[in-house]
């Protein structure tokens, strides 16, 4: 899959994008990244990509023309046009899924008081947002989205697994998590998960991500797959906290 990210700062992006398992998936060419300047494609000499908003107010807008050659000059056939927006919808679990499926993503990076209107209305495909707050620009929520799209392809975790195990993949959030040592401080390992049972090892899983959802993050349990067992551990928790 490529991902292309035009930005002011470029620099900010690549140190990202050499670091950990993504850096180790473009190094390893399983996620093929481009690193766009924005200001290579303003063809004033101070490289301007910037302007006051028409109607007055605050702030600058970044302006179409250099928006415009980086998106015509860098998309390449079946690229999706996303824009880090406050105003897209919001990035989840699924959403990272489904856009884990496409050819390829070209992300837009806002500055200061966003980008002039035609950019969305003629190039961009989709907007997407991290969360109902606003940043300064659109770099850290397009590595955000980054790497939640890169953990559903294929040879970027190191286990296979970790993926279909996260939180959110199943409509729950996960269960807790243990290592050595097994004593620690005087708190124990839960003594099923050094059973050796594997079965019992799932259901407690299963029972505490339900618990932690529950306590947590109740809305997702009104989408969530639940089964017969799953709606009687639900039922225990809810008579427990009677």
């Amino acid at each position: 899959m490529r991902i292309t990210i035009i930005s002011i700062f470029p620099d900010l992006v690549r140190t990202f994008l050499g670091a950990g398992l993504v850096g180790r998936a473009v190094e390893a060419k399983t996620l093929e990244t481009k690193v766009v300047d924005l200001r290579d494609h303003a063809h004033d000499r101070h490289r301007t990509v910037d302007d006051v908003p028409f109607g007055g107010g605050g702030g600058m807008v970044l302006k179409p023309e250099p928006l415009f050659e980086a998106v015509e000059t860098h998309r390449q056939p079946g690229d999706a046009v996303i824009l880090l927006s406050p105003q897209g919808e919001p990035l989840t679990h699924a959403l990272a899924t489904e856009l884990a499926g496409s050819r390829g993503l070209l992300l837009l990076c806002g500055r200061y008081e966003g980008v002039d209107e035609r950019v969305r209305l003629e190039l961009v495909d989709r907007e997407v947002s991290i969360g109902d707050y606003v940043l300064m620009g659109g770099e850290l929520p397009a590595l955000v989205l980054l790497e939640a799209v890169a953990r559903h392809l294929p040879g970027v975790l190191g286990n296979e697994t970790s993926a279909a195990r996260d939180s959110f993949a199943q409509g729950l959030l996960d269960f807790p998590h243990y290592t050595r040592p097994q004593e620690f401080r005087g708190l124990r390992v839960p003594d099923v998960l050094v059973s050796g049972d594997h079965g019992a090892v799932a259901a407690w899983r299963r029972q505490e991500a339900l618990r932690a959802t529950w306590a947590k993050r109740p809305d997702l349990l009104e989408r969530a797959a639940l089964d017969e067992t799953d709606r009687a551990v639900l039922a225990s928790l809810g008579r427990d906290s009677a």
